[in-house]
């Protein structure tokens, strides 16, 4: 291609809210444009890259197995409302109306179709696992888009699901697309962390996320030195050390408390240690329960853990208000003696003390001494502890945090979709059964902006040679009738060149390539051609060298 007919210009002049390396090198380049928040154009030099990206992932999962298809972008929502995800997902869905009057959603993730389309056939053990995928674009209304192409909300996905007889079966899956994407995100250059991570709104019992480690990334996770544990915040356990277990329970005081409503506020009034006061959050759901999460001091809680132990969809705080109709108040509240309406949820960590002290329900009155099970009972019993950096896994290794960028995901999905849809095959015993399901993400858009954040220097991006728009970046510094020679040459010998043939300065033909990103900078000049040769650097490296000109086409092929 000749740089003089390519669309799409570089440029030195971006908005001062471009915080984000790929974001800004991506758009500085001339790889990608905003439309409206959050919805991007992606120039010709961004399409060459993502249909590297596709293809590779492509290749993988055609080589392990899987069958390509496509679905339609519009879903008719009552598909969604037989898996009651119409109101329940992470993200704003996305709903219109034909002329008919039925209403669709913007497909943001494919599960009912893909299930939908299943159980419209007749199938039997004997049709039995298969795994289809598609590249399509998906929607999410997200509230706040950010970075680029790092939170969007509207992209391009390969999903993939597979269809199983039981469980066993299934596992055998799930660790074949565990290899497919590490073989997919090596061939694009990217070092991943497989990371524990929570189903969200996909459902089914467990996943597992691919992250980019990257301080720009919004996957917050824990991981041993060793690497042998990690997992996203929203499901990282750890060890809760006791403290004064052995201790004899007193007895249950009263006690006035003119203090602040903060936790620092009751150490410093009672000067006992923090680990002893007891934490309550109240949060509304999206149901309308009251819901009291319960904590030792020193902790905070996962509102994750808790929407998946309370079975909410979403949670808010409870305003002062809403706290004083139950009779309690704001920096006060107790578990002890709550109002019977309010579901408390407690973390196990509350039974790792002894003679604890908070609130009492009411404006500057405190408790002492308040004991579990003796004082307060819980509705609901578990893990919502955040875990934070420094403390220790179940195997005494100590958690490091980590910041990365989710760039794909495999997801357990059980019989979560196909007994609420009702798919069932037909087993060898001649009953029917549901399926047992996976599914199995790649954001290609995120991908590609984790390839320009993870390879880029102070000059431009650095593509690896997988996915750049080409291999060669050909400039010609006022010879263009050689360079237009060696242009057809390397085309015809199948090598993707970028033939810089505009009337510049050669500086800004080489601020325009480092830029770029190619991987192979190609130099032809008066200099050169005394030697019959061209200038040859990598764009990874500083080294230059003097390439014969009938030796150049084997270099690059290497």
């Amino acid at each position: 291609m000749k740089q003089s007919k390519l669309f799409g210009k570089t440029t030195k002049t971006i908005s001062k809210d471009i915080k984000i390396t790929s974001h800004k090198l991506l758009y500085q380049a001339g790889f990608i444009r905003e439309s409206v928040a959050g919805r991007y154009y992606f120039l010709p030099l961004g399409m060459r890259v993502r249909e590297k990206i596709v293809k590779i992932i492509e290749e993988e999962m055609n080589k392990a197995g899987a069958i390509k298809i496509i679905t339609p972008v519009l879903h008719p929502l009552e598909l969604w409302k037989e898996t009651a995800r119409n109101d329940s997902v992470g993200f704003e869905l996305m709903t219109i109306k034909d002329r008919n009057g039925s209403d669709f959603a913007l497909g943001g993730t494919a599960e009912e179709m893909m299930v939908d389309l299943v159980r419209g056939f007749n199938l039997s053990y004997k049709d039995l696992p298969f795994n289809i995928y598609q590249f399509s674009q998906k929607f999410r209304d997200e509230l706040r888009a950010r970075g680029g192409l790092l939170r969007v909300r509207e992209f391009l996905m390969k999903d993939a699901y597979s269809f199983h007889a039981d469980e066993n079966d299934f596992k055998k899956e799930y660790k074949n697309m565990w290899n497919v994407y590490k073989n997919i995100f090596q061939r694009l250059c990217l070092e991943t962390v497989v990371v524990e991570a929570d189903n969200g709104y996909i459902g089914g019992d467990y996943c597992h996320e691919f992250v980019v480690e990257s301080d720009v990334g919004e996957s917050r996770f824990l991981i041993t030195e060793d690497g042998q544990y990690a997992a996203h915040e929203d499901v990282a356990i750890f060890k809760k050390e006791n403290k004064n277990i052995n201790e004899k329970e007193k007895e249950l005081a009263e006690v006035e408390a003119k203090r602040g409503n903060t936790m620092d506020d009751g150490v410093k009034l009672h000067n006992m240690p923090l680990w002893q006061q007891i934490k309550d959050v109240m949060f509304i759901d999206d149901k309308g329960r009251y819901i009291l999460a319960v904590i030792r001091g020193d902790f905070d809680i996962n509102e994750t853990k808790l929407l998946n132990i309370t079975k909410s969809n979403d949670l808010r705080l409870a305003t002062n208000d809403e706290i004083r109709k139950i009779g309690s108040e704001s920096g006060f509240i107790s578990p002890v003696r709550i109002n019977k309406n309010v579901i408390v949820v407690g973390d196990d960590s509350l039974r790792t003390t002894k003679n604890a002290y908070g609130g009492a329900n009411k404006k500057h009155r405190d408790l002492l001494n308040v004991n579990i099970d003796r004082d307060y009972k819980l509705n609901l019993e578990g893990d919502i502890a955040m875990a934070q950096e420094e403390f220790c896994d179940n195997n005494n290794k100590v958690l490091i945090e980590r910041k990365g960028i989710e760039v794909g995901n495999i997801f357990q999905l059980g019989y979560h979709y196909s007994k609420k849809m009702n798919a069932k095959f037909t087993d060898c015993d001649g009953q029917e059964k549901f399926y047992y399901m996976g599914c199995y993400g790649i954001g290609v858009d995120r991908t590609m902006a984790a390839i320009a954040e993870k390879h880029n220097d102070e000059k431009g991006i650095i593509w690896p040679e997988s996915v750049a728009p080409f291999k060669a970046h050909l400039l010609s510094l006022n010879q263009n009738e050689k360079a237009e020679e060696l242009y057809k040459n390397l085309e015809q010998a199948g090598i993707e060149v970028l033939y810089d043939d505009r009337d510049l300065r050669p500086g800004e033909k080489f601020a325009d390539a480092d830029l770029i990103g190619i991987p192979y900078r190609v130099v032809i000049s008066a200099k050169t051609l005394k030697e019959n040769s061209v200038e040859l650097k990598r764009r990874d490296s500083e080294k230059v060298e003097m390439v014969k000109i009938d030796e150049l086409i084997n270099k690059l092929k290497v």
